[in-house]
């Protein structure tokens, strides 16, 4: 085990290294997942004060594990995303995040309209769209992926998300999203936009029809990545929740268990490549993404305000953790609560 920590701390842990570990104790893994994360970020946990926009419900993607889709029918105008932005702004939010579907119609200049009337209206940091929106988008309009991000970064896009992930494994993706990107596109898209100065999130949907290697080899990727761009800002783990949707026929996610060994090995496997990785209270719950925060993650995501889709999904633990619930959560714990911008600057 020794062993296992000193490779990883040198970044060097192998798929074989990180499938001897979750064969093992698995409180051994937690423990050393808990020194890497003191050893290279300490004992602060981030967090930041954020709101998610769905802009519609409508798809074409009809993705099997989504929970979302056409749940009311709906499409946001301008006006009424500018509405909810004021809203976030009032209770001293940094971060908006901009998600929905996707239809044909969602070209470059549909994105760059809603961007820009945002940052027009409000100093805000927009951290939203994602790898399979720039591809529609950029089909739609006819241009490259990589034009595309550039237009998107002129109207006022500031950073990413890394969503769309899923699991980045073609053979996994032909079961839960054949109409999404392929691993080589995200891969793709994902390095454009970092090369073009858009940071991203990068994450990892688990929990539907993959093994332990899938995800090792969806690990593995990410890192790969970050060595040549440095372009990620986080991880960020997402459990399946299978209310709601064709998956939850197949698989009714994973146990507690699982959760804290995918935390704790993608801290292992990241190390100071990618150093901070995400326990999603909205996902997991807040007493769950406590001990995820002591088996390797150091942060707790975003206040949310509301979260649609994880709702839709089944989610109960709410749709809102307000600053000082995120404090007393994360105080609770002995650690020290940091309010952070999207970049993981201090507020």
């Amino acid at each position: 085990m020794e062993d296992i920590y000193d490779l990883s701390l040198a970044g060097e842990i192998t798929k074989n290294d990180a499938l001897n570990l979750l064969d093992s104790n698995p409180f051994q893994l937690f423990d050393v997942a808990d020194k890497l994360r003191q050893e290279i970020v300490g004992d602060e946990v981030t967090y930041v004060v954020n709101r998610n926009i769905d802009i519609t419900d409508k798809c074409m993607i009809n993705c099997a594990f989504c929970s979302f889709r056409n749940s009311i029918g709906y499409e946001m105008t301008i006006e009424e995303i500018l509405d909810s932005v004021g809203e976030a702004k009032d209770v001293g939010a940094t971060e908006i995040c901009l998600f929905g579907g996707i239809m044909p119609d969602m070209d470059v200049n549909y994105y760059c309209d809603i961007i820009e009337a945002i940052k027009n209206s409000y100093d805000i940091e927009l951290h939203s769209l994602s790898p399979v929106e720039i591809f529609h988008a950029a089909q739609t309009s006819q241009m490259s992926t990589k034009d595309a991000l550039k237009s998107l970064k002129t109207a006022g896009l500031d950073t990413m998300t890394g969503a769309s992930a899923e699991i980045l494994v073609d053979s996994v993706r032909a079961k839960i999203c054949p109409k999404k990107v392929s691993t080589a596109q995200w891969v793709q898209i994902i390095t454009e936009a970092h090369e073009v100065g858009i940071p991203t999130t990068s994450t990892i949907m688990y929990g539907t029809v993959e093994t332990w290697e899938d995800r090792i080899d969806h690990l593995l990727i990410l890192r790969d990545i970050q060595r040549k761009t440095n372009g990620f800002t986080e991880l960020v783990p997402m459990t399946f929740l299978n209310e709601n949707n064709k998956m939850g026929n197949e698989s009714t996610g994973v146990s507690g268990m699982e959760d804290l060994k995918l935390h704790a090995i993608s801290r292992v496997i990241l190390g100071r490549d990618i150093p901070n990785i995400q326990a999603s209270w909205i996902k997991i719950g807040t007493r769950m993404a406590q001990v995820a925060l002591c088996c390797g993650a150091n942060d707790l995501g975003g206040t949310m305000m509301e979260d649609k889709i994880s709702i839709a999904a089944g989610a109960s633990h709410g749709e809102h953790l307000a600053s000082n619930k995120m404090k007393e959560t994360i105080s609770a714990i002995g650690r020290v609560p940091v309010e952070r911008t999207t970049l993981y600057e201090r507020v």
